[in-house]
């Protein structure tokens, strides 16, 4: 097939289900792996194209939390600092991250830091090799149960309020009262305790006192946090609680200090920016606000639904209920990366036209009506942002071996559309977005080429970037405190399924391994190993290198078991980087209440001895063959 009858078969697909089903029948998902400019056309094709919002990222099941809980403390959807910044820490706290896998670059800066001398508090069910390893050791681990991130951090904000550990001239200067005198009265209330929370969180109170006064005494205090943080029902909650204990203490505004996300993938941050989210047009700006969208419909030429989208979760319930019937997914995996995996193969099943544009036939490809190759950033120019609101260039070394970048994808469907988009070159892409973002009015190629990278918000207010935020003063003006009230998961052990599963990384594959599998790197990873605790492991007659199957109420899987200690007693632990594994068809559909991002880190499961691969993972397979295989063609 042509590029020519396949931008032709979506174009002529799109426009039918929206005629036959409705414009909101149809939406997109954009890729965290595709640069900013390719992000913005994707959301930009999906509402002055489709006509609606139903665009979403995959920051959706990562780092969605980060955005809602930031922008309520501080105003701002972004981490505080620049990665520099951690050569002048004195504490780091790092809650549900494990950098030396997951972020091994800036992981190998942490541990420099450490080396020199810089304490480090680390939060996380599993001992992480930060905890203890060749020349860094924690001064703390609180090896918490899942889902009780709340809990814990709420008790450690007791221990600096109780004990008078806070900055009140900080406080005062910089933040809203009324709500901190409201939290600090919460917060002191005897059922936030280390004691009582001992007894729901099983982190010895002793442990919480100290981490809480070494963060509040011990100098500048840095908060890095990760996946176990926001994949969690009470995820958004957990962040304003990190946001809470660094305006107590006084530690923002300066080098050394801040609240850190650290984010999943090259352009998470970029793809958030660039307005990939349902309820928001690049710059976080709500869809609902008038004036925004009259900037927009007059630069686009198209008017936009000033209603909220769908999120990607509701795509799939919308499909398998028959009122979602089409789908654009730019490099991205939901097949693999998303929970419950039978829900979201049953919404792509119920599709009438799923494409799918990325550099592999990847598992989601499985279920594509279309698929569209992409092109890898050594075939493309554009820009990328870290998880340090950097802005980087990107810049071809070589020509897309598919014949197009993917930004002339989206626009050959939106022309086909009738757009009359004219783009030349991603550059003057950079430049819209630059005309309609406030944080981006600053950024050019040509300014990139001359300081290599910037930081937003990059304006007239700071030319040349800026590394730390919310130096003088908040974005939302004062510093906001929340309550942060523990409720725990609907998701708990029992009798039927008495462990917790929680998910991570490893240090040779990257996300769902899509790229990574098709290296050599498998020769240190080749499949995905289930770590249970020797006590666990013993009553159940499970030894190491056992198959084992993992059983939750949403479906089973196996794989091989690693015994250790690392994990606790009660809690399991395994990666999801390869597809004969598929764990996701474990995880549940839970997830935070304020952004949907899953529940991937709490799933209450039970683990048996097992002869081989369960029914659904040979179903599985057996797809997986079918959909890859090429069909002869007959000669006319």
């Amino acid at each position: 097939m042509s590029w020519e009858e396949a931008i032709g078969r979506v174009v002529s697909e799109f426009s039918r289900i929206q005629k036959t089903y409705g414009a909101r029948s149809v939406g997109g998902i954009t890729s965290s792996r595709c640069t900013n400019e390719e992000s913005f056309l994707v959301q930009k094709l999906i509402r002055a194209g489709f006509g609606v919002n139903n665009v979403d990222t995959c920051a959706r099941v990562c780092h969605s939390p980060t955005g809602y809980g930031l922008k309520t403390a501080f105003g701002e959807s972004a981490g505080t600092q620049d990665f520099d910044t951690i050569e002048h820490s004195d504490v780091i706290v790092v809650v549900g991250a494990n950098p030396t896998d997951g972020h091994p670059v800036f992981g190998s800066r942490m541990k420099k830091r450490l080396r020199e001398g810089a304490k480090l508090i680390v939060l996380d069910p599993r001992r992480i090799d930060l905890v203890r390893s060749p020349h860094v050791e924690a001064a703390y681990h609180l090896p918490l149960q899942p889902g009780t991130n709340v809990a814990v951090l709420t008790s450690m904000a007791h221990v600096i309020v109780t004990e008078g550990l806070t900055n009140e001239d900080f406080v005062k200067a910089r933040c809203e009262m009324d709500e901190y005198n409201d939290w600090k009265a919460y917060v002191a209330e005897h059922r936030h305790s280390p004691e009582e929370v001992e007894k729901v969180s099983g982190v010895p109170a002793h442990l919480i006192r100290e981490a809480a006064r070494l963060y509040a005494t011990g100098g500048n205090g840095a908060i890095y946090y990760g996946l176990g943080v926001t994949e969690h029902s009470q995820g958004s909650t957990t962040v304003m609680a990190i946001a809470n204990l660094a305006m107590a203490t006084g530690n923002l505004g300066r080098p050394g200090v801040g609240v850190n996300p650290l984010r999943g993938q090259n352009n998470v941050q970029g793809a958030c920016d660039m307005g990939s989210f349902p309820h928001e047009l690049p710059g976080y700006r709500h869809i609902s606000d008038s004036d925004t969208r009259t900037l927009f419909e007059n630069v686009w030429g198209r008017p936009l639904d000033n209603e909220p989208g769908l999120r990607i979760p509701n795509m799939l319930d919308a499909a398998v209920e028959g009122t979602f019937k089409a789908i654009y997914i730019q490099g991205e995996d939901i097949l693999q990366s998303d929970p419950d995996t039978h829900h979201v193969s049953s919404g792509l099943a119920a599709m009438e036209c799923v494409v799918v544009q990325d550099l592999f036939l990847n598992e989601t490809a499985n279920y594509a009506h279309v698929f569209l190759p992409g092109c890898t950033f050594l075939e493309k120019d554009g820009t990328f942002t870290n998880a340090e609101r950097r802005i980087q260039p990107v810049r071809k070394v070589m020509s897309p071996k598919n014949g197009y970048g993917d930004w002339e994808i989206t626009q050959m469907i939106a022309n086909g559309l009738g757009l009359g988009w004219h783009y030349n070159h991603p550059s003057e892409i950079m430049d819209e977005i630059a005309k309609l973002t406030p944080t981006f009015t600053g950024v050019s190629y040509a300014k990139l080429d001359e300081l290599g990278s910037v930081q937003w918000p990059c304006n007239e207010e700071a030319p040349e970037g800026t590394p730390i935020m919310h130096i003088e003063t908040f974005t939302r003006g004062k510093g906001k405190f929340v309550i942060t009230e523990y409720i725990a998961t609907d998701e708990r052990a029992g009798p039927r399924f008495p462990l917790l599963l929680t998910t991570g990384r490893i240090l040779s594959h990257y996300n769902v391994g899509a790229q990574t599998r098709r290296t050599d790197n498998v020769a240190w990873h080749h499949e995905d190993m289930l770590e249970i605790h020797p006590h666990d492991a013993e009553q159940r007659g499970v030894k190491d290198g056992d198959w084992v199957k993992i059983a939750s109420r949403a479906g089973e899987t196996t794989l091989r078991a690693l015994v250790t200690d690392r994990v606790a007693p009660g809690v399991v632990y395994t990666t999801f980087h390869h597809p004969s594994t598929q764990v996701n068809v474990v995880t549940t559909d839970f997830s935070d209440w304020a952004t949907n991002c899953p529940e991937f880190k709490v799933t209450a499961v039970q683990v048996s001895t097992s002869n081989g691969p369960t029914e659904w993972q040979e179903e599985y397979e057996a797809l997986t063959r079918e959909s890859r295989r090429i069909a002869a063609v007959a000669a006319e």
